[in-house]
């Protein structure tokens, strides 16, 4: 199949890529998903809040399937998420422990909080819908109030 083959391709260059720190490549995985939910699901991510209901969409679609490679999934969309709150609230990607967890996973920090953007993806793939991202966006403005301003 053509398109696993160019997913496949994408992963692996993604993999095998040399990132000078954690935002560059956090960075890359978010722009190859906004390639991928173009590409293979139609739908366009943009990384403002809006595009949150497309996002929602493709995850939607990765939580009916039972073939995925959960790690790979889990980054890739994880990265977006990320990047979108990260741009939002001037945060910065950091190596931080899960609470509860025992191993660092990538975090956003904004506002002396930290944001689990890859976690929260992967509650969403693998629990499905109860674990919106809508609500989680809602509660994130919540709780960090007004965007930052971009210049």
């Amino acid at each position: 199949m053509a398109d696993a083959n160019v997913s496949k391709d994408r992963r692996k260059e993604l993999e095998e890529a040399s990132y000078p720190d954690l935002d560059a490549m956090m960075a890359a995985y978010a722009a190859a998903a906004v390639e991928v939910a173009n590409e293979h699901y139609r739908q366009r991510l943009d990384y403002n809040s809006d595009s949150m209901v497309a996002f929602e969409a493709v995850l939607s679609e990765l939580t009916e399937r039972r073939d995925l490679d959960y790690d790979h999934e889990v980054k890739l969309w994880g990265s977006y998420l990320g990047e979108v709150l990260r741009r939002r609230y001037n945060g910065s990607w950091e190596m931080t422990q899960y609470p509860g967890g025992v191993a660092a996973v990538p975090a956003i920090e904004v506002r002396g909080s930290r944001l689990f953007p890859l976690m929260k993806v992967y509650r969403r793939i693998t629990m499905g819908d109860t674990e919106s991202i809508a609500a989680f966006f809602d509660m994130v403005t919540e709780r960090l109030g007004r965007p930052a301003q971009v210049n």
